[in-house]
């Protein structure tokens, strides 16, 4: 069998059961029967916990952090198989954080892409093998030397992260099921992902969410009725979930039609390696203009972009054969061992959901099901796995009672605005890239214009035959201006192109690649967190510019933990360092508390375990130790005392990069009298700048009652 081909109602079952935390009594779903961490199927459980709709990335990533959060759930994906078409390639540094806590995948990742010298840098040209326009190296020092995270960005094929998933995912019990033999007609069982089987319907029911899903077996169509508690919508850009769900879509939509052609050629690969190593390459020529993605220049496998203009232009008019000829023309010469394995045509699309949950909070949309970007930037799939980690460990709290459902909520209030804004990101990189066309006298605003006029305006009453050949000609017009005796410092016209070419290059205005400060720096203003007085809430963050700003470390509410080494203080002898981020469990939903060697601390975290213990959350302590202490004082000893739970307390040690570098607290900006507590998913819950003047106890009931949804 092969997998991988070449080509609003209440509903939920104990939804109104009655649980204690601490003093308060609420309202908070309960299922039936507790879910098991262990890997075990139950066929028996009539209602599934977890549905998922989408077994791309973002699904089976979500699949993943919940069966290690201990939550049973399925996937349907209508696809009979993955497909190899390369998709998307960049892994920023959150994603790649992300992937350290799922079973070294990120480490895999790593030794698996092609070394960051072949892919660092974007070249323009007129011809791959002609003369180069510019290049822009897009790496920096800093970006491969652990400073602001623990592990580096990736430029690694989607089909190929979906091969190293699955190896995951079989590793914790998941099994793919197809159409045929006797399983397709059983019970769905947890960890099973359902190949062939599309959503068609979704009904809610006074105890749960039917869904529907068609497939085929023995040529006859079937359908089969899942009944689950949650339905995650993880389905691609033309989301059925979405549509069902009837959610729609706030932004632009049908910014440009393009081909995508998935071929190899070692020849080509080859050549680029001993040549002109890079990512992308945006060719331009009187003959064709297209980019070129190099996913793998040692094993010679490209992806070639070209826009597209239907109903003009058919896909038919992109064969192989066809594609070949293109890719000749694009690349400057002949290529003996090219073979092109698929062509597809797609949409950009600059879109977000109007809202990212729906029927009492129980169908879910994450991913491209929930916003569609440019792929300037790599913002895509990156938000989608970005969605997953924060809905999982809710999801998690929900479905173990340790949370009322109103939590998943806060879901769609933290990354709906993310979401929001990595659009607007992505279009300005993506009209960045169309800079330097525009320098060269290729307006590409001019041909969608043209291409418009055409379809709705006088050029729609013409023939089809004769509109074709009116929008190859004004296209070929365009390109003319790509001639050697135009694009010539000897010509007045092209001298000019030139030296505007030079400067956007110098000026950096061309597209980006890294985005620090939106990657690593993105902060939640609202949801499962209690803000202070010394997060400036009214004055709104930077917007988005287009080009690379630098991550600024932030302790305050909402943002990402800051990263720094540590290493264990259990053993003087301890060399092996780590990660601040490696405090945070991967493995369960568990907040993690950080604070100094003080005393006031540590009846603060007397407190926060006391509360912990109130709400049902399990907390770890971590006392951050200054550099050069060797061993616990007697007043980290006493602390044993104070927490009560030895085992929920550990001990680190700071490693400075170097003697200047800024101490744990000052890189958090703040000083050792205060305390930060951490979600699960590695964001900041709470923090406080300073000592708890009133009692402790009060204000840890008042944090986690807030960050667990209970208001």
């Amino acid at each position: 069998m092969r997998i991988f081909n070449s080509i609003p109602r209440r509903c939920l079952n104990g939804y109104g059961t009655r649980a204690a935390a601490g003093n308060r009594s609420c309202f908070v779903y309960m299922p039936k029967r507790g879910l098991s961490r262990s890997n075990k199927r139950d066929s028996n459980e009539s209602i599934f916990p977890v549905l998922i709709v989408g077994a791309g990335p973002v699904g089976l990533i979500l699949s993943m952090l919940l069966r290690k959060l201990g939550v049973s759930c399925a996937i349907l994906e209508k696809s009979k198989s993955f497909s190899l078409h390369p998709q998307a390639h960049f892994i920023n540094n959150r994603t790649m954080e992300v992937f350290r806590k799922l079973d070294g995948l990120a480490e895999e990742i790593q030794m698996s892409q092609p070394p960051v010298d072949l892919w660092r840098k974007f070249v323009y040209c007129t011809s791959v093998s002609g003369s180069i326009l510019g290049s822009v190296d897009h790496i920096q020092p800093e970006d491969l030397e652990q400073v602001v995270s623990p592990v580096s960005i990736a430029h690694f094929s989607q089909y190929k992260l979906t091969r190293l998933l699955m190896k995951k995912l079989e590793g914790l019990g998941f099994r793919i099921q197809t159409c045929q033999g006797s399983e397709a007609d059983r019970a769905v069982r947890n960890g099973q992902i359902l190949m062939g089987h599309e959503c068609v319907a979704i009904n809610e029911s006074d105890d749960c969410i039917n869904v529907t899903a068609s497939y085929h077996k023995d040529e006859k169509e079937m359908n089969r009725v899942i009944r689950c508690h949650f339905l995650v919508g993880a389905d691609g850009s033309g989301s059925t979930v979405r549509r069902l769900a009837g959610i729609d879509m706030k932004g632009k939509s049908d910014l440009q039609k393009l081909v995508s052609v998935h071929f190899l050629s070692q020849d080509l690969g080859q050549f680029l390696l001993k040549e002109r190593p890079g990512m992308l390459f945006f060719i331009f020529n009187r003959d064709a203009i297209g980019v070129l993605v190099a996913h793998d220049l040692q094993s010679g496998e490209f992806v070639l972009q070209m826009p597209f203009y239907p109903p003009q232009q058919k896909l038919e008019d992109f064969n192989p054969e066809i594609c070949e000829k293109l890719i000749f023309k694009l690349v400057g010469r002949k290529l003996e061992d090219i073979d092109v394995l698929d062509i597809k045509p797609w949409v950009m699309h600059a879109e977000v959901a109007e809202k990212f949950l729906t029927g009492d909070n129980r169908i879910v949309l994450a991913g491209d099901a929930a916003h569609r970007f440019p792929p300037a930037g790599g913002f895509g799939m990156n938000t989608g796995i970005q969605d997953a980690h924060n809905l999982a460990w809710k999801l998690a709290s929900v479905i173990h009672g340790t949370s009322p459902i109103a939590l998943l909520k806060t879901y769609e209030t933290e990354r709906r605005p993310i979401a929001i804004s990595n659009t607007e990101l992505s279009v300005q990189n993506f009209r960045a890239a169309m800079e330097v066309p525009s320098a060269l006298g290729l307006d590409p605003t001019v041909a969608n214009s043209v291409h418009q006029v055409i379809n709705e305006g006088f050029g729609s009453v013409l023939p089809s035959g004769l509109q074709r050949v009116i929008l190859n000609g004004i296209f070929s017009m365009g390109r003319a201006q790509l001639a050697d005796s135009i694009l010539s410092e000897s010509n007045p016209v092209g001298s000019a192109r030139l030296a505007r070419l030079k400067s956007i290059f110098v000026q950096g205005k061309t597209l980006q690649l890294q985005f620090p400060a939106e990657d690593l720096g993105f902060r939640y203003l609202d949801g499962a967190l209690v803000s202070d007085r010394n997060s400036v809430r009214s004055t709104p963050e930077a917007p988005p510019t287009g080009h690379r700003r630098d991550y600024i470390p932030s302790a305050d509410p909402g943002s990402r933990l800051p990263h720094m080494k540590i290493k264990s203080l259990s053993s003087s002898s301890s060399k092996e360092l780590f990660s601040t981020l490696d405090l945070v469990s991967g493995d369960r939903v568990e907040f993690l508390l950080l604070i100094a060697p003080v005393e006031s601390s540590y009846k603060l975290a007397s407190a926060a375990t006391k509360a912990a213990d109130k709400f049902h959350v399990p907390v770890k302590v971590c006392v951050i130790w200054p550099e050069g202490t060797t061993a616990v004082t007697e007043l980290g000893s006493r602390a044993v005392v104070l927490l009560q739970q030895p085992h929920s307390c550990v001990n680190v040690v700071e490693v400075k990069r170097s003697p200047s570098s800024s101490s744990w607290w000052d890189l958090c900006k703040m000083n050792d009298r205060g305390a930060i507590l951490v979600r699960p998913d590695e964001h900041i819950a709470w923090r406080t700048m300073s000592e708890i003047e009133l009692d402790p106890t009060v204000e840890m009931d008042k944090v986690f009652s807030a960050v667990l949804g209970f208001g």
